[in-house]
């Protein structure tokens, strides 16, 4: 005799209360369909939730359920999918079915059902589930608003609605599971409130009675942004400024001001690199409360640690890293873009808050090259189709209004504040020059020379060896063969020492130019590209105390040492930079530079995986490829291994390694006490014998005396390979 509608469970608490499955599903529908409201899809997001666990009606499932024993695997979602294709709803379908495994790959009608596509689940038998259509009646649902716009857009729409479904998934289940007590999610000031909390700030800043020059030059900026931000439309935007005029909370008072003035849901703060996320974030936090911003890097300290081990704040905010429902949410290019483009329910629960949002990319000129493409469609995407607003921040700004216009999607590329040529005069700061060709040992002698000093090079080996020749007071050696804890050490100590007035000199690889806050009154550069040289040029004179002509920025090249081959094509475009504009640090001279880069690059370079190809031409015959391509798109493509030191807070973390322990918490704390290597370094390691590897995933520094905290992990090991860059 069939059970009763009202009998079938979808979950059950260990306290023996249940969840029925139209319960279940009612409560996740509604979430869904608020969730997608956001970019006009509301009856698309219901429809999702009401399938996508129809699979629970059936008996098999139900035996499973009220069975603790029965612990074999039954399909309930396949049933969904197949439900929303017989709807004609396909973007509901690939939902359904991938809500607990991820978004599969289309496939093809030739596909059997052990293919892990689409097609595939579509064509397995599944246990009967018809009970669903006594007492599930599906809203009305008019076709989504991706249809007819390519597959690009269809995918991206896929995905969103994808979100909209596992977080309203999730939140049901865990609304019922934890229902004796609540998690402690939401709670946040509303962005009015905080608007008052900045305006606050700026007032302080525009009301100064006799502002210096260059102050005054600032709070022309703000004022243009803060105009800006309560008049135009939600678009996509640039915002070009020199260092040191102010831009991050410039950039923040455009966002809010038009997140509040036309109902936006949050603002999202895009950094290139976790080294600047944490500046950034205390001087938001400062302004609006530290409860209200969100970190969301694989460093925040809340991601370290067990959830047990949490406080309050901390718990509120691992749960807000879930599905970034904070108000405001400052986060790493590599967790946004490659969210955008995964298929997995933990990767891609948050993305649907992006839409109705404000999106500020910080230093937009290192958005990465080989991907380029495929992160300006996604932008283009969530301004054009989702309600976004999409900022460009930076002082070299990388002239991508051409490349945004080729998709056609978004509105043309806006200047928030106009007049940059003018804006770099009154800014500049530093003069660049040119000391050609000199050797390693006449540089170290111009820089022991100079009492505060910087110099930025192209090799970790140039690095190593340029600070041991220098003076030992004061000294610095800053790479990526530091652990990231004592970089944050050695940053912490160089800006004391300048502020005091101490010798201070630095020897640094690229890794401090974008948007590190430090201020050395003289600069040297290793050649590059011209945004190396100018982001270099940021770190020097950037309070402006100095001449601009007391303030020398010398790009030098050094004696029998060919430059890297992965620079050859920026140092091109540099050269012919050069031979048209008189002056390198104009906005003129850096649009140049870009689009001759992308010149000389040329297309293919810029979406290397051909990432927007498979979903236009398809894929092996697929035209919905979500899985291949979450795994084809990563930002970070370094064959690196990763080496963990037992040193210092390091020590007891790599003894729970070596008794067995593995689990996320763990490797997230280990994170700042280790250090990246490439693989003829890693070999070199292995046979000197310096290494402990508990498994083959996992290495330990056994010879401790390898590591220097000041200089980082040799390159050079006894019975090893020799010198690696």
């Amino acid at each position: 005799m069939p059970m009763a509608t009202a009998d079938y469970i979808a979950h059950r608490h260990e306290d023996g209360t249940v969840q029925t499955v139209a319960a279940h599903l009612q409560g996740t529908a509604q979430l869904a369909a608020q969730f997608a409201d956001a970019f006009g899809a509301g009856a698309v997001g219901r429809t999702a939730g009401m399938l996508h666990d129809i699979g629970k009606y059936s008996a098999a499932f139900q035996v499973r359920i009220r069975d603790p024993e029965h612990t074999a695997k039954v399909d309930h979602s396949t049933a969904g999918a197949k439900a929303a294709i017989q709807n004609n709803l396909p973007e509901v379908a690939f939902a359904v079915a991938g809500h607990h495994g991820g978004l599969p790959d289309g496939g093809t009608r030739q596909d059997t059902a052990g293919t892990p596509t689409l097609f595939g689940r579509l064509s397995k038998q599944i246990p009967a589930c018809e009970a669903w259509q006594q007492e599930i009646a599906l809203p009305p649902c008019p076709p989504p608003p991706c249809r007819g716009k390519g597959n690009y857009a269809q995918a991206f729409f896929t995905r969103m609605l994808y979100s909209c479904l596992v977080d309203a998934d999730y939140l049901d289940t865990e609304a019922f599971m934890q229902a004796a007590k609540q998690p402690p999610r939401g709670g946040y000031a509303a962005l009015p409130t905080l608007l008052q909390k900045l305006r606050a700030k700026t007032d302080a800043f525009l009301g100064a009675a006799e502002p210096k020059e260059l102050d005054a030059k600032r709070n022309a900026i703000l004022q243009t942004c803060i105009a800006q931000g309560r008049h135009q439309p939600r678009g996509l935007y640039s915002l070009t400024v020199p260092t040191g005029g102010g831009k991050t909370i410039a950039s923040l008072s455009f966002a809010l001001e038009q997140a509040v003035a036309l109902g936006m849901a949050r603002v999202v703060y895009v950094i290139p690199y976790t080294s600047i996320i944490d500046q950034t974030v205390d001087v938001f936090g400062k302004i609006l409360g530290p409860e209200n911003v969100l970190a969301h890097h694989a460093g925040a300290d809340y991601l370290l640690r067990e959830e047990g081990e949490l406080t309050p704040q901390e718990y509120r905010c691992a749960l807000a890293a879930e599905n970034w429902d904070a108000p405001v949410v400052v986060t790493t290019a590599v967790q946004f873009f490659e969210s955008l483009y995964a298929n997995r329910p933990a990767r891609c629960r948050k993305l649907h808050n992006l839409a109705n949002s404000v999106l500020v990319f910080d230093e937009a000129q290192t958005l990465p090259v080989p991907y380029l493409r495929p992160c300006v469609a996604a932008i283009a995407e969530l301004v054009g189709r989702y309600r976004a607003s999409a900022v460009l921040c930076t002082a070299t700004q990388p002239a991508l209004g051409p490349l945004f216009a080729e998709f056609g999607t978004a509105p043309p590329l806006q200047e928030i504040c106009p007049g940059g040529a003018e804006l770099y005069l009154a800014f500049r700061r530093t003069t660049l020059a040119d000391c050609g060709v000199c050797s390693q040992a006449a540089l170290a002698a111009r820089l022991a020379e100079a009492p505060q000093v910087l110099c930025v090079v192209n090799r970790r080996s140039t690095a190593q060896a340029l600070y041991a020749a220098l003076p030992p007071e004061g000294r610095y050696c800053l790479t990526t063969l530091l652990s990231a804890q004592d970089r944050r050490a050695h940053l912490a100590a160089i800006r004391l020492r300048l502020r005091q007035g101490l010798p201070c000199r630095v020897v640094s690889t690229s890794l401090i130019e974008a948007g590190v806050d430090v201020d050395f009154p003289t600069a040297y550069r290793e050649q590059a590209g011209l945004d190396s040289i100018l982001q270099t040029a940021g770190r020097c004179n950037r309070e402006g105390k100095n001449p601009a002509a007391e303030s020398i920025v010398t790009v030098f090249r050094l004696e029998g040492s060919a430059p890297p081959s992965m620079l050859s094509q920026n140092i091109a475009a540099l050269l012919a930079v050069q031979r048209l504009c008189p002056a390198l640090d104009t906005p003129a001279a850096i649009a140049q530079y870009f689009t001759l880069l992308r010149g000389i690059k040329g297309s293919p370079a810029l979406d290397r995986k051909e990432i927007l190809p498979a979903f236009a031409q398809g894929r092996c015959g697929c035209a919905f490829p979500f899985a291949w391509v979450a795994e084809a798109f990563t930002l970070i493509e370094s064959p690196t291994r990763s080496i963990y030191l037992p040193l210092g807070a390091g020590a007891p973390l790599c003894a729970r390694l070596k008794d067995g322990e593995r689990n996320r918490a763990l490797f997230r704390a280990l994170g700042p006490h280790s250090v990246s290597v490439y693989p003829d370094h890693f070999a070199a390691l292995c046979a000197a014998g310096a290494l402990d590897l508990p498994d083959e995933n996992t290495a330990i520094l056994a010879d401790t005396s390898l590591y220097d905290p000041q200089t980082g992990l040799k390159l050079a090991v006894e019975g090893g390979q020799g010198w690696f860059f």
